[in-house]
């Protein structure tokens, strides 16, 4: 008797964690997780490329060390933060993230603003591979926030909404915090990249008899 009692309130118990979001919010829980490892992925694969991207563009335009330091330094506070799957419950820590991730883009925006000074640099096919490699980079990084930014808005409606709020209070299940910016949509563009072959300098008016 005590076990068919005991049998039945564990099948009580699953449909009501059903019936309140338990299971949605498990999957969706899941899903954000998987959403953030994407991001840290193509961030690490950015950060990957800088350290040659720096040297090439030093190779021609040494004299730039402002915005060369810049990137390095931005390169290495990002560096500097554990970016490990608990941050997405931190909302301090992610913010800090955002914050350095943000710099670094914008970081790595001038240093291409300068390289258009440089036609030899631009001609330089390294450069040019480096510069393919980035804005792709750039791209999947774009989209891999945005599927992130959509699993946390999926899972934290859920946390909120009743009644699985309810089940996300008896749990533990709070907000994640998300991606948010003032302007996401200039913030997420990727650094635009001239492939276009340096002009030739203007040819010299002819002298007047």
């Amino acid at each position: 008797m005590k076990t068919k009692w005991g049998f039945a309130l564990v099948v009580l118990a699953g449909i009501l964690l059903s019936g309140c979001g338990y299971n949605t919010m498990q999957a969706q829980d899941e899903r954000v997780k998987s959403a953030w490892s994407e991001v840290l992925n193509q961030y690490q694969r950015r950060a990957d490329l800088i350290p040659n991207l720096v040297n090439t563009v030093k190779g021609y335009a040494a004299h730039e060390q402002q915005v060369l330091l810049g990137v390095t330094e931005a390169r290495a506070k990002v560096g500097s933060i554990q970016a490990t799957p608990e941050l997405v419950n931190d909302p301090a820590a992610f913010a800090k993230f955002q914050a350095a991730q943000g710099q670094l883009t914008n970081a790595l925006s001038r240093l291409l603003v300068v390289t258009e000074n440089y036609p030899q640099l631009k001609a330089d096919q390294n450069f040019r591979d480096l510069q393919a490699q980035l804005e792709g980079t750039e791209n999947r990084i774009t989209v891999a926030r945005n599927r992130y930014i959509q699993a946390v808005r999926n899972y934290n409606t859920t946390v909120r909404s009743f009644p699985s709020n309810l089940t996300a209070k008896a749990l533990g299940y709070k907000l994640k915090p998300n991606f948010s910016v003032e302007n996401e949509a200039v913030i997420s563009k990727p650094p635009t990249v001239d492939f276009a072959a340096p002009a030739k300098p203007a040819a010299s008016a002819a002298s007047s008899p």
